[in-house]
């Protein structure tokens, strides 16, 4: 068997099971076997019925002591029932819908028995246990894995499928860490690694394991970035000729902060350097990105060339091309739209002018990367939001323009530590200040006691003109998740509140049409309220909003939580922000307590890193990028230091890593980026 073997030729693995394993991202033998658990059930201990205690999960060795008896309670509701006896107690068990566990079990045998304890201290129970013979030790005497599962998938299937696959494969799993590394680091070899993530043979075993793994993703990631950009310092990228800029400042309505000013500079400095820029401008919400954006158009332009601006989504777009004008158009510089859902004829004719030269710039989403869109002479590449757009659409667009400029911007503030995993191929500018004027939102974490207060809030704001933002955690209601808002139920309830206002709703299963149309006209000033889910968690831009309510706040990460404030405050106005939770737990409280005390963009995002690890920091995950499976960037800090640390020096030593001892590693980093052959040749 061959890693890259599909799935479907494993036993007990039809069609069905292959379309629902492909969402877990398992297509073949080697993605089953780097699906790593999730956790772990310790049934290594036995414990006698006497020691069991009531809600605890453990395994207990019993004998069965009264015939297994079969009763139909009503139809489509079968019990099997008996008693198991030790020398310290008896212990009640009943099976549901299990009718063969009458033929399994005998009496008189014993089994080790593996569920929860349920019934009173004086008379245990089990309900529906696992359980084998003494000697068999498949479910029992073992610590088990726990895997992530999609519907169609259990967790029988994924450990019974790796059990089969793992033995077959372990020798050709690629060593991607040199030997020399293991041995500095004391770190065990793949299959070892490999066997006791799944499997271990004892928790000491599965520490050993857990460590190399962790290592070895940092790692991993590390040479990979340190790779990119070797390889852009190396391209040549088109030599721009520096210009005073005291005409652009001179035609702003207001003065740019230092930080502007210095986050300007390091890109002109770049763009002059005869290298490709690629460079990270990171700057907390409404601190003036753009501007910096606009400045590097203008140097481009004053070189002959061309920019093209990517958005992720077409009402950031939209957003983008009215702030772009604004600053570029006292200078004649021509800025034009490209979004999906524009019309053929406006399509061409963009087109035409975009390849004859007669566009600057171009403004849009994903639509820029379309095969028909031709630059003639595209200079200078900017994304929003880098972290929405990966490694791959970034090359797409560049591949554009010959040597072309890269400047990324994103309002998501990253830890030091976080940034050095996630941007390591580019060079970072911090806008650390927000320009003068912009007001501080007020923040506010309450429970439901205040519903009546809130509403009345909400009345007032729209009585003075002012819109207002509701963020819920899902789209529709979920019995499973009772106490959560959704979307949908609170806008409609909302209505019925207010019935003088206009409520609106935005979700991410609306067509898309829907999306823009719903965000269109709480932008134009339509909706006087907007319910949505996090869809409106980056960069829409409404200045008139100056209330941003977040339901069951508890549920969102402190970095996303800061983001969504951000949506608010954008004009003259007070703002505020409001935390509704009904999590009355001091964990919960602790991190709604830091976004009241502070605005500062990173000191909540370190917090956020400190109380709950990354988690996936940015809401949505960098496309392009791979997940750490079984990194903790909170927990694991010093091995993940160690691992920089040590794909630094690698790199310093031997270069683009063209040796054949580190031909798995590059192959892995190849595989990560999926990038075209001839990136890497």
């Amino acid at each position: 068997m061959e890693l890259t073997t599909d799935v479907r030729y494993l036993k007990g693995v039809g069609e069905a099971k292959a379309k629902a394993l492909a969402r877990l991202g398992i297509t073949n033998v080697g993605e089953l076997l780097a699906h790593f658990p999730r956790s772990y059930e310790d049934r290594t201990v036995l414990r006698t019925i006497g020691e069991l205690q009531i809600e605890e999960t453990a395994c207990v060795a019993a004998m069965v002591a009264s015939e297994p008896r079969l009763s139909r309670v009503r139809r489509g509701m079968e019990l099997v029932k008996l008693t198991a006896v030790d020398e310290s107690g008896r212990l009640d068990i009943t099976f549901f819908n299990q009718s063969y566990v009458r033929d399994r079990l005998v009496r008189g045998e014993s089994y080790v028995f593996y569920g929860k304890v349920g019934g009173t201290p004086a008379r245990k129970t089990l309900i529906n246990p696992q359980f084998e013979a003494e000697d068999r030790h498949e479910r029992t005497g073992r610590i088990l894995p726990v895997y992530a599962l999609t519907a169609g998938i259990s967790n029988a299937l994924l450990r019974s499928l790796t059990e089969t696959a793992l033995p077959l494969c372990a020798p050709q799993l690629p060593e991607l860490l040199p030997e020399r590394i293991r041995r500095e680091h004391s770190l065990c070899a793949a299959p070892f690694a490999y066997e006791n993530i799944h499997f271990p043979r004892d928790f000491e075993s599965l520490a050993i394991a857990l460590r190399r793994l962790i290592f070895e993703e940092p790692f991993t990631l590390q040479c990979a970035m340190r790779l990119l950009k070797l390889r852009r310092e190396r391209s040549a990228g088109r030599r721009f000729v520096s210009v005073d800029m005291g005409e652009f400042y001179a035609s702003l309505p207001f003065t740019p902060t230092n930080a502007q000013r210095r986050a300007v500079d390091d890109a002109l400095r770049d763009m002059c350097s005869g290298m490709s820029m690629s460079r990270l401008v990171q700057g907390d919400v409404g601190s003036g990105k753009t501007l910096v954006a606009a400045a590097c158009v203008y140097l481009a332009w004053k070189n002959g060339c061309q920019s093209a601006f990517m958005a992720p989504t077409e009402i950031l777009a939209e957003q983008h091309l009215r702030t772009l004008e604004g600053f570029l158009a006292p200078f004649g510089i021509s800025v034009g739209i490209l979004t999906g859902a524009m019309g053929a004829k406006a399509r061409r004719e963009t087109l035409g002018l975009l390849s004859e030269g007669h566009l600057d710039v171009l403004v849009g989403t994903h639509a820029l990367l379309g095969e028909s869109v031709q630059y003639d002479r595209l200079g200078l590449v900017i994304t929003d939001e880098q972290h929405r757009f990966g490694v791959n659409q970034r090359s797409a667009l560049t591949a554009k323009g010959e040597g072309a400029h890269v400047l990324v911007m994103s309002a998501t503030p990253i830890p030091r530590t976080l940034a050095l995993i996630i941007y390591g191929d580019l060079d970072v500018s911090v806008i650390d200040e927000l320009p003068p004027g912009r007001q501080r939102v007020r923040t506010f974490a309450v429970d439901e006691s205040y519903r009546r207060r809130l509403n009345g809030f909400i009345r007032t704001q729209a009585a003075e003109g002012h819109q207002t933002f509701v963020v819920c955690p899902m789209v529709e209601q979920n019995e499973e998740l009772e106490g959560l808002r959704s979307a949908t139920e609170h806008a409609e309830a909302l209505q019925r509140e207010f019935p003088e206002l206009h409520i609106g709703c935005v979700h991410g299963k609306m067509k898309p049409k829907e999306k823009e149309a719903a965000m269109a006209a709480f932008v134009s000033g339509e909706t006087d309220v907007l319910v949505s889910t996090t869809v409106v968690e980056v960069g829409v831009d409404v200045p008139n909003a100056t209330l941003m309510i977040v339901e069951n706040a508890e549920r969102f990460g402190l970095s996303q939580l800061h983001q969504l404030r951000g949506r608010v405050g954008r004009g003259s106005a007070q703002s505020w922000c409001i935390l509704c939770s009904n999590d009355t737990s001091e964990g919960a409280r602790a991190r709604l307590r830091v976004l009241c005390e502070t605005n500062d963009g990173f000191r909540v995002a370190e917090e956020d890193l400190r109380l709950r690890g990354p988690g996936d920091f940015f809401g949505e995950r960098q496309h392009g990028l791979p997940e750490m499976h079984v990194a903790d960037l909170q927990a694991d800090m010093d091995v993940l230091r160690d691992a920089q640390q040590a794909a630094g020096e690698l790199m310093d030593r031997s270069g683009e890593l063209e040796s054949e001892e580190f031909r798995p590693l590059r192959e892995k980093i190849r595989t990560m980026f999926e990038l075209k052959s001839d990136t890497w040749n």
